[in-house]
């Protein structure tokens, strides 16, 4: 259940599985309103009383409503004089359960589709007109057949008829397309005058506000209590750090363990930032001897991941006995991951690879949780990185695994490989800051591969690494796709590391996307 303050207007969003959920939540939030995603099934009356949501969206979802027990929509949803939009799959549930007709499509609609605009609504004011031409996102095979009483067509599109409809008496409206996509290009004005508009919403959500209210819970929660806080070097612990340390000064202190799997400078970087720019309290453990001997012959990347994280455990609990009498541990959890550690089917979840993160520390440590960032999305945690006056290089930062560089060398780990992979993605990153496409890209990292080739240089036989270069663009790291860089880039980046780096004679370039692939290697 939120925390963030009743004076702010809310908006729920009730999730049947999409895989873009995610997204209509990022662009209600856009527009300056707080909202939240609930499973369908965990949400009633009483609970969405106490929340208070001045309107509800119905997202989509992989199911058939005409499939027998489909998810549905609490029935109160409808009943409690609330503004409702249903998208696609929350479309076709809202027009069964209020009486109309769902059928099975003859003809499907799956990406980039046109509707046309035969009615004015709300949702559409000043953004389509009566007789447009509209570009949408559809990935639906079932659609409206029949809409209930009280109804209109708002568009409609090739193979769906009732695309856009709307009962304005009673302010419900339901898409068949997908409207939080960048490939519906007014999308997010849509979603705005439905928060706007039709609920009434003030916007008035900001990070500014933000920051304010969670300094505020911070010093109720903690009281003149200590907090330890681990830090990583990414973005998201170090945003939670410098919030907490605005909110009760040194009773924080920060433990960051270098584990000797870290990038070129980074260690240097991190205890500059919080112990000579910050002044925070900052433990800087140099384990990286303890990491390197426990990883050595090691090559299974669960057995990896699992050994880091009891290292680190022990390193950190370590530290914090230093700290004495600390009864809080910070985290930088974020949103994404309180709403993945939720399955709407309330069935298990299939385990990719382990996750390295703080919050395994053993139970006995009996530490309070200090989550201030679980509200947030990754975009809206650099936003308050802004917000709190943090360098900008540092919040435009990639995500870096916890792990570190070892999951990045596939096979055995020894100090000379992780010399080798560290000078390669110097020269990786270095090639793409200088090309300005940094920011474009969600993550871009090197692998060195236990695969040795022959090669040639200076009319000499070598027999070297593998080294594979890995880009993608994401909105959340849940999906991906690589970045398409130009034939000639990649070749100036594979000249110089050939060059300048020793070990490696051979560079490949990684196109895989997410899914099939993940996007670290290991």
């Amino acid at each position: 259940m939120s925390t963030v303050s009743q004076q702010h207007d809310h908006i729920l969003i009730l999730d049947f599985g999409s895989q873009v959920t995610q997204l209509i939540a990022r662009r209600v939030r856009e527009s300056g309103v707080y909202c939240e995603i609930w499973p369908f099934n965990q949400a009633d009356e009483t609970k969405i009383k106490k929340f208070a949501p001045k309107g509800i969206i119905l997202a989509g979802g992989p199911c058939s409503v005409l499939q027998k027990d489909a998810p549905s929509a609490p029935e109160c949803v409808f009943e409690m004089g609330l503004p409702v939009l249903g998208i696609c799959y929350g479309q076709q549930t809202m027009v069964k359960q209020l009486g109309g007709v769902v059928e099975a499509g003859k003809s499907r609609e799956f990406g980039r589709a046109f509707v046309d605009v035969i009615a004015h609504s709300a949702l559409t004011d000043g953004v389509w007109d009566e007789g447009a031409h509209e570009q949408v996102w559809m990935s639906h095979g079932d659609h409206v057949a029949s809409l209930p009483e009280g109804f209109e067509v708002i568009a409609k599109s090739e193979g769906a008829p009732f695309a856009f409809i709307a009962d304005t008496a009673r302010n419900f409206y339901g898409v068949q397309f997908h409207p939080e996509v960048v490939h519906t290009p007014h999308g997010a004005e849509l979603y705005r005058n439905f928060t706007h508009n039709v609920c009434g919403c003030k916007g008035d959500w900001t990070m500014a506000s933000f920051r304010e209210e969670q300094i505020a819970k911070i010093r109720e929660q903690v009281g003149d209590k200590k907090v330890i806080c681990g830090l990583s070097g990414g973005v998201d612990s170090s945003v939670t750090a410098i919030l907490i340390h605005e909110a009760i000064g040194d009773q924080l202190t920060c433990i960051y363990v270098d584990t000797g799997l870290m990038r070129t400078g980074e260690s240097e970087q991190v205890v500059d930032l919080f112990r000579n720019h910050y002044n925070i309290p900052l433990i800087h453990e140099d384990a990286s001897e303890r990491f390197l001997g426990g990883l050595a012959g090691v090559s299974d990347p669960e057995m990896k991941r699992k050994l880091i994280g009891s290292m680190f455990i022990d390193v950190f609990e370590d530290c914090s006995k230093r700290v004495g009498g600390a009864e809080f541990l910070a985290q930088g959890t974020l949103y994404p991951d309180v709403i993945e550690s939720v399955s709407f089917t309330g069935g298990p979840s299939v385990t990719i690879k382990s996750h390295h993160n703080v919050g395994g520390l053993p139970d006995y440590m009996k530490l309070g949780l200090v989550e201030p960032m679980r509200e947030l999305f990754k975009d809206e945690v650099r936003a308050l990185g802004r917000e709190l006056g943090m360098p900008e290089d540092f919040i435009r930062r990639h995500p870096f695994p916890g792990p570190g560089l070892a999951i990045r060398i596939p096979g055995e780990i020894t100090d000379d490989k992780i010399e080798i992979l560290r000078k390669a993605d110097v020269i990786y990153l270095d090639e793409i800051r200088k090309a300005g496409l940094y920011d474009e890209i969600w993550q871009a990292f090197a692998v060195l591969l236990p695969v040795k080739t022959v090669g040639v240089m200076g009319d000499a036989r070598t027999y070297e690494y593998v080294c594979a270069l890995r880009a993608v663009t994401s909105t959340d790291g849940m999906t991906a796709d690589f970045y398409p860089f130009s034939h000639e880039f990649l070749g100036k980046v594979s000249t110089r590391i050939i060059n300048e780096v020793k070990g490696i004679n051979r560079v490949c370039y990684d196109i895989t996307s997410k899914p099939p692939g993940t996007i670290e290697w290991e």
